[in-house]
This record gives C-alpha cells, structure tokens and sequence, in this order.
C-alpha cells in the first residue's frame, strides 16, 4: 500500500484515539478539550494577513469555522502519521513497535506549544493562560495519547491490511 494511504488510515486511527481520550477527559473530568471552531477561526483568519491573535475567542468568526476546525484537526493527524512513516520507514507500518509512535506523538507537542498556542493568544506553551504547567501536562498527555493511537492504529492495518 501507498505509503501516503497508509498515513491517512494510520492518523485519522491515532486522531480518533485522541478524541475518544478527549471525551473520555470531559465525561470523567470535566476537562474541555480545544474547541476546533477556534482552529477553525485561526485558520480562516490567515487568508486575511492575521496570523496571531491576542484573544482567539475575540477574533471574527469565519463561515464554516467548525467544519474548516475538525477537518484540519485530522489533516494536522495524517501529517504527523506521514512524518511517521517517512522517518522510520514504511516496514515500521508492516511491523510496528510503540517506541518509534510514541516518540513522534510527544514530539508532536511542538505545534501546539510553538506555533497554535502564540498564535491564537495563549502564549508559547500556554504562557499567558491563568494554569500554564496545568495546561502543558494536559497538551503532553492528549499528544502521548495520540502517540498511542499512532501505534494502535498502525497494529489495527498492519493485521487487516498487510503492506
């Protein structure tokens, strides 16, 4: 299979993970995850020269925020799966083992803590919001859950779909 179409079955699976970890979060802990229609908003904000907010919240929304929030949220998903994929090869998908996953799902925190998180007013690593470390262990974790549904996502094709 196309290394391409494998990171798409492999991310949208850890994406799911992640998501199924987010409403696990909110059910038991009451923990809201990101709101995507945030993402969304970010997002359709860029067409028009503004990349960082002050206060997301505050930007003006755009038409079709929500939808335009998840399906980048699952882009963003199938990129990581396909960075993956090209760092530790296409055999890891035939075989895969949990440290090269996890690796890559902790590391994908980056993005949220250097890019996502300044631009849309929370600061680097959630500097500006009222719980910084609080909200840094909640962005760690979510990203070692994906980490995790990385790995389970590759075992699940790798058995129904070998390469």
């Amino acid at each position: 299979m196309d290394i391409v179409a494998r990171a798409v079955l492999i991310g949208i699976g850890a994406t799911i993970v992640m998501d199924l970890w987010a409403v696990l979060r909110k059910r038991v802990f009451g923990i809201a995850s990101l709101d995507y229609r945030m993402l969304g908003r970010w997002i359709g904000n860029l067409p028009r020269g503004q990349f960082v907010h002050d206060k997301i919240g505050a930007a003006s929304p755009v038409r079709g925020e929500l939808i335009i929030g998840w399906c980048a949220h699952y882009a963003i998903g199938i990129t990581f799966a396909l960075l993956l994929l090209v760092l530790w090869g296409p055999s890891w998908a035939r075989h895969p083992t949990p440290l090269p996953a996890m690796i890559v799902g902790v590391l994908t925190v980056v993005a949220p803590f250097f890019i996502l998180q300044p631009a849309m007013g929370a600061g680097f690593a959630s500097s500006r919001t009222p719980h910084p470390n609080t909200a840094r262990v909640r962005s760690v974790l979510t990203h070692t859950v994906y980490g995790i549904g990385l790995y389970l996502s590759a075992l699940l094709w790798s058995l129904v779909m070998p390469l």
